[in-house]
C-alpha cells in the first residue's frame, strides 16, 4: 500500500496540474496530499483539493471534483490500484483501492523488520532537552512524564534519520542546592523535621538522612556525571553540598536505568557562568541595543519581540533572573550545530518561554524565531486503590517514579505517562495499571502481541508449517474485510510516525498501538487462521506476523516490551 500510496500521488499531483494548470504554483492545494476519510465505508483515502482550488479558479467545487476524477482516472497508477473513485458532498473525492493494493504491506513490514517505518539518514541534528531535575531529591512522577515523552520523542527522530542528542541539564550551584546541603547538614547534626531548630525551609524526607549516614561513613558515590568521597566532617559544608548533589545524582540515575531513559551528555548551569556564558551573552544583548539601565537593574527589551513587558535581567543587587542563563545555554546549543532543540518542561514553565525566545532574537546571533520547541506537560495525579496518593515516605512530600515503577512494572508506566497528550492532565490509576484485561491499555497491545506469537507457534508446532516461507505466502488470498481493515492499518504506521515527529506528538504512537491491537482482535474473533487450505493459512500467518512486527516496533519506540507470552 505504501508504494500505491506514492503512485498515487504522483498521479494526483499530475491531474491537478492538468486540472489547474493556470493556478498559482504556490497554492497549497495543488501540491499533491490525501487525506483519511471521515467515515471508513467512503473509501481508504480522500482528496479535497477540489474544494479548496474552487475559490481561488472561480468554479464550482463540484464540477472541479468532476474533471480532477476524469483526469485521475486517466493516469495509470490509478488503473493500476484503484478500484473506484467516487465524488460525494460538495466536492470530496474518495479512493477505493484494490485488495492487491493493500496486500502489499505485509511484503513492504515482512522485508524492513524492526526497520519499518524509519526514513532515511539525513544530516539534520536534533537536540532534546528532557527531565533535567536539580539534584535535590528523588524523581518525581512529573520527572517520569517528562522522562517517557522525552525519550519516545528522541525515538521518534530518530526513525525520521535524524541524528538526537538527548541532554540532561541542571542547576548544581543555585539556592536549592545550598538548602540540600543545609538539611542534611541539619541531619548530621542530629535534627529531624519537627525539632524546634529544624530549618524551616529544609527538605523533609527520608533520604535526606540517608545522606547524612554515607557523609559520616566517608563513602564515595558515583554518578554518570561525576564522583565524590565524602570527608565525614560534620563542618565541612562545601563537601557536604558536593556528596549531596553526587548522591543524589547517583539516585537519579537509579531511577533512570529502572525506567530505562538514558542520556548522551549532562549540562551543568554553573558552567554557564565559569565558562563565561552567562557574560557573554549579556553582552551581546547590551551591544545589539535590547538593554536598558532603570532602578538599578539591567533590563531586556523584550517587548520588542513580542513578550507582554520588558524582563528584568540583572537585579540591584547583582544577581541574574533565571531566564538569562537560559538565554545564554541555548545560544551554546545553537552554537553546538543542533537545528532543532526541543525543551520538555512542566507547564508551569510557560512564562520563560517568550522571555527565553526574546532573548535568543536579540542576541543576534541567527537562531530562527520560534526556536526552540517546547513541550509542556501537566501533572500527574496518582490514584491507589481507590484514593489519590500525595505522598512518599521516601520523598517527603511527592510520589516518586521509582514508587511507581516498583507498584506497577515499568512498561505500565512508560505506556500510560504518554498515552495522553502531554498537556492534558492526567491521572495514573495503579489498580487499572495492574488488571489483565481489555480495560488495561498496554496490556490489550501486549497480549496482541503475545497472541499472534501464540498462533505461530501452533502453526508450526501442529500444522507443519515454516515460519521462514512467509515471504512467499500468495497475499492475493487476503480478501476478508477484518484483513483488508487490518492491512490498512499497517500501512498507516510510517505516516504515522512522520506526522508525530513532526507534531512533537509521541502520544500518537501509543493512541496507534490501540487502534492496531483493536483491528487485530477483530481479526481474532472473526477468522481462524490454521485451516485446511495450507495457502490460506500461509498468508494469514503472514499478515499476523507483519502485525506482530509493527507492534514491536511502535512499542520499542515508547520504551515498551513486546511479550511473546502472557
Amino acid at each position: 500500500m505504501i508504494q500505491a500510496k506514492r503512485d498515487l500521488l504522483s498521479a494526483l499531483g499530475v491531474a491537478l496540474r492538468q486540472v489547474a494548470p493556470d493556478a498559482d504554483a504556490s497554492l497549497t492545494p495543488l501540491t499533491p496530499v490525501f487525506e483519511a476519510p471521515k467515515q471508513a465505508a467512503h473509501g481508504d483515502l480522500a482528496v479535497t483539493a477540489a474544494m479548496q482550488l474552487a475559490k481561488s479558479l472561480k468554479k464550482n467545487p463540484r464540477e472541479l471534483a468532476t474533471a480532477l476524477v476524469a483526469a485521475l482516472q486517466a493516469q495509470p497508477a490509478v488503473q493500476q490500484w484503484v478500484s473506484a473513485v467516487e465524488i460525494a458532498g460538495p466536492g470530496f473525492i474518495n479512493l477505493r483501492l484494490k485488495p492487491e493494493a493493500k496486500q502489499a504491506i505485509v511484503t513492504d513490514v515482512l522485508a524492513a523488520g524492526d526497520k519499518f517505518g524509519w526514513q532515511p539518514a539525513s544530516d539534520k541534528k536534533v537536540l532534546v532537552e528532557f527531565v533535567s531535575a536539580n539534584p535535590t531529591g528523588p524523581l518525581h512522577v512529573g520527572h517520569g512524564r517528562q522522562g517517557a515523552l522525552g525519550d519516545a520523542l528522541c525515538n521518534l527522530f530518530e526513525t525520521q534519520g535524524q541524528a538526537v542528542t538527548r541532554e540532561f541539564y541542571y542547576n548544581d550551584a543555585g539556592v536549592q542546592i545550598s538548602t540540600l546541603a543545609w538539611s542534611t547538614h541539619a541531619r548530621i547534626k542530629g535534627l529531624k523535621p519537627g525539632d524546634e531548630h529544624w530549618p524551616e525551609s529544609a527538605y523533609n524526607g527520608d533520604y535526606i538522612q540517608d545522606i547524612a549516614n554515607d557523609f559520616l561513613a566517608r563513602k564515595t558515590v558515583k554518578a554518570d556525571d561525576r564522583e565524590f568521597t565524602a570527608s565525614g566532617d560534620p563542618e565541612d559544608i562545601d563537601g557536604i553540598r558536593q556528596f549531596a548533589v553526587a548522591y543524589l545524582r547517583h539516585e537519579q540515575d537509579l531511577d533512570l536505568k529502572a525506567f530505562d531513559v538514558r542520556f548522551d551528555n549532562y549540562y551543568l548551569e554553573s558552567s554557564l557562568y565559569t565558562s563565561g556564558r552567562v557574560e557573554a551573552a549579556v553582552q551581546k544583548l547590551k551591544d545589539a541595543g535590547k538593554t536598558f539601565e532603570e532602578g538599578g537593574a539591567l533590563w531586556l527589551r523584550s517587548t520588542d519581540y513580542g513578550d507582554d513587558k520588558d524582563r528584568v535581567m540583572r537585579k540591584s543587587d547583582g544577581g541574574y533572573t533565571y531566564f538569562v542563563p537560559d538565554v545564554a545555554y541555548h545560544i551554546a546549543k545553537w552554537e553546538r550545530g543542533f537545528q532543532q532543540c526541543v525543551n520538555i518542561q512542566g507547564s508551569d514553565h510557560h512564562g520563560t518561554i517568550a522571555r527565553v525566545r526574546a532573548g535568543l532574537q536579540a542576541a543576534g546571533v541567527g537562531i530562527p524565531q520560534g526556536w526552540p520547541d517546547y513541550v509542556l506537560h501537566k501533572m500527574v495525579t496518582v490514584m491507589k486503590n481507590g484514593e489519590e496518593v500525595k505522598i512518599s515516605k521516601r520523598a517527603g512530600s511527592y510520589v516518586t517514579l521509582r514508587d511507581l515503577i516498583e507498584w506497577t512494572s515499568k512498561d505500565a508506566v512508560r505506556f500510560f505517562l504518554i498515552s495522553r497528550k502531554a498537556d492534558t492532565e492526567f491521572t495514573f490509576d495503579v489498580d487499572l495499571a495492574l488488571k489483565q484485561n481489555d480495560e488495561n491499555p498496554v496490556f490489550y497491545v501486549q497480549y496482541a502481541h503475545a497472541r499472534i506469537h501464540s498462533v505461530r507457534a501452533q502453526y508450526v508446532e501442529k500444522s507443519g508449517g515454516d515460519l521462514a516461507s512467509l515471504a512467499k505466502a500468495n497475499l492475493s488470498l487476503l480478501t476478508a474485510d477484518t484483513e483488508l481493515a487490518l492491512m490498512t492499518r499497517l500501512a498507516e504506521f510510517p505516516g504515522m510516525l512522520t506526522a508525530a515527529a513532526q507534531g512533537l506528538a509521541p502520544h500518537d504512537v501509543a493512541f496507534y498501538l490501540r487502534d492496531l491491537a483493536s483491528a487485530f482482535h477483530s481479526y481474532y474473533a472473526a477468522e481462524r487462521f490454521l485451516v485446511d487450505d495450507v495457502e490460506l493459512s500461509r498468508a494469514r500467518v503472514a499478515l499476523l506476523t507483519a502485525t506482530a512486527q509493527v507492534l514491536r516496533n511502535g512499542l520499542s519506540l515508547l520504551g515498551v516490551s513486546a511479550p511473546e507470552k502472557m
